[in-house]
Parts: structure tokens; C-alpha cells; sequence
């Protein structure tokens, strides 16, 4: 199942300047994040620590299911995601790519 690196960041258009409110939409995202990961589509999740950005990494059948897991968030959260291969992906890669050379 091919899987996604993600980083995001929040709209600063969407968020509430009332620090109390603020706090509770963070709050409710937090535990829509936990929920992902409970149900395994995240499989990682992490906040840099200076506010700005964040990441994580997801596992979907396709980029539509991607695109739908994504959508729920959207305009709250921005996104860019990349497709990520597994170390075994990797070698298996460039072993096709140096064979492909030496014809």
C-alpha cells in the first residue's frame, strides 16, 4: 500500500485569533489525528516545536483515498505530499535502474 510523506501547515486565515478558542480547535483536531492513527491511517504524526509546520506519514490504498483523507481538513490545514518508497523499494529501484543502464 503505497504510503505518503505529508507536510502541513495551518491556514493562518482559519485560525481564531481568541487564544481560548484557538486552544479548542487545536484540541479537537489533536484527537481527530489520534483517532487516524488508532484506526491506522497515520502511521506517523509529528508538530516542530516552533509552531510553524508539521508532518506526517500516511498509508492509503491510492491517491484518491489520499486526496479523500485530506479533504476533511482542507481549509483549515494546507498540505504537500509526496510518495515515499520503503527501503526495499529503494534497492529494488536502483538495482532496475543500473540494469536498464548496462544495455
Amino acid at each position: 500500500m503505497p504510503k505518503f510523506y505529508i507536510t502541513f501547515q495551518l491556514n493562518p486565515l482559519t485560525v481564531p485569533v481568541n487564544p481560548e478558542e484557538r486552544a479548542k480547535n487545536w484540541l479537537s483536531m489533536l484527537e481527530l489525528v489520534k483517532a487516524d492513527m488508532r484506526a491506522g491511517l497515520i502511521k506517523d504524526w509529528g508538530w516542530c516545536s516552533d509552531g510553524s509546520c508539521g508532518y506526517t506519514i500516511i498509508e492509503v490504498a491510492s491517491e484518491v483515498d489520499l486526496f479523500t483523507a485530506l479533504l476533511r481538513w482542507i481549509p483549515y490545514v494546507e498540505f504537500n505530499a509526496k510518495p515515499v518508497m520503503t527501503l526495499d523499494q529503494t534497492i529494488e529501484s536502483v538495482k532496475k535502474a543500473v540494469a536498464a543502464m548496462k544495455k
